[in-house]
């Protein structure tokens, strides 16, 4: 009954799968339906997500949390802190870590320092850091480490292809932080602030801190993805069970679903000739309004098959996650966080979201084009 209803839970699960079978009947099942699926990609994405559980189940990003905000004297000192270990943490732990950690950590520290007036506009900043940040690197989140493996790509190429887009990002949230109100104002974080988890054991620490050195390797293509995500199985279920049980499997049967609809409509001539046309030389554009309304992880896997400028869909779904609430999956968890305690500022949540996603948003395209025009 909780599989069914995780699976109810969860619309894009629900959307990939009926493409897929609606795509069925255009194209039967068949030996190249194995084809389509790309193992490299989920199974690096599920060794990441293991090994990550097994950090925070340890209070590992707490601990850094709790050292980095114990040196803030000042709001604007604690809300940067609260909102570039988004932005720098999800490089490493992905997005959706990222807010899951930090978001209830910030809820805490800002009640504790009375100032709650300062929840919306860091919670906003918070899920805007952690969605630009991750576009830093292939493992910051599901869209670039399935186009990293996609196009072969090296690690210095990704990275220096995403670079401006990067610093772009740390300086508009830099001049964010001078926005708030009462950013000068004294504040202390006092130990009820702290959270509550002990830090876990170091043995299991120095494991896991190991066992990511081994899913970077896989990233990186020096070993392969398949011994990569042997050894984390077998180390991780002599250690603790729950954590494989506890990886997101419902985001690997959402990007199974959407590798069926794809590679279906790949073989519908009509279909394909279409989707080609309307999105080469478009990439860019067609990738960050699609992000709009499926989010920017469905619209990578559907834009993929048909884009001819993959580095273009890469840098295009990285900024489409910005703008709407749904644009990035990873935003609806804040947004949830938020709304579970303070329903009644949902409304006003919404407006400060919107207003400061579009202006980022509007930011990224004009930037984007003109380094377009001087490359």
């Amino acid at each position: 009954m909780n599989l069914i209803k995780k699976i109810k839970s969860d619309p894009v699960l629900c959307i990939a799968w009926i493409l897929a079978i609606c795509s069925m009947f255009l194209v039967r099942p068949d030996k190249e339906y194995a084809g389509y699926i790309d193992f490299r990609s989920l199974g690096i994405l599920w060794g990441l997500m293991v090994v990550i559980q097994g950090l925070k189940d340890n209070a590992v990003f707490e601990k850094v949390g709790n050292f980095l905000l114990g040196k803030a004297k000042l709001s604007f000192q604690l809300c940067a802190a609260l909102i570039f270990m988004c932005f720098f943490g999800s490089m490493l732990i992905t997005n959706d870590v990222a807010l899951i950690t930090f978001v209830p950590f910030a809820v805490l520290v800002l009640k504790n320092c009375n100032r709650e007036d300062l929840l919306i506009p860091v919670k906003v900043f918070q899920t805007i850091a952690a969605n630009l940040g991750s576009m830093a690197t292939p493992i910051g989140n599901p869209q670039n480490l399935y186009l990293y493996g996609v196009t072969g790509m090296s690690i210095t190429r990704f990275i220096g292809t995403m670079l401006p887009y990067t610093i772009l990002s740390g300086i508009l949230l830099a001049f964010c932080l001078l926005l708030l109100p009462g950013k000068m104002d004294k504040v202390s974080v006092s130990q009820e602030a702290e959270v509550v988890q002990k830090f876990g054991s170091r043995i299991q620490i120095a494991v896991y801190g190991a066992l990511f050195v081994i899913a970077l390797l896989a990233v990186l293509r020096i070993i392969p993805w398949y011994i990569m995500a042997a050894i984390i199985f077998v180390v991780v279920l002599g250690m603790n069970i729950n954590i494989l049980l506890r990886a997101d499997y419902m985001l690997l049967l959402t990007f199974i679903g959407f590798f069926i609809f794809t590679g279906n409509i790949a073989r519908v001539a009509v279909v394909k000739d279409f989707l080609s046309q309307v999105t080469s030389g478009r990439e860019f554009i067609v990738s960050v309004v699609a992000s709009q309304f499926i989010s920017n992880v469905p619209a990578t896997l559907m834009l993929s098959g048909f884009a001819e400028d993959l580095q273009e869909l890469l840098i295009g779904v990285n900024a489409g996650g910005l703008g709407t609430l749904i644009a990035s999956m990873a935003s609806l968890i804040s947004f949830k966080f938020f709304t579970a305690s303070y329903k009644e500022h949902q409304g006003k949540y919404i407006f400060y979201f919107t207003l400061a996603n579009v202006i980022f948003l509007a930011v990224f395209i004009a930037v984007h084009f003109i380094i377009t025009a001087l490359g």
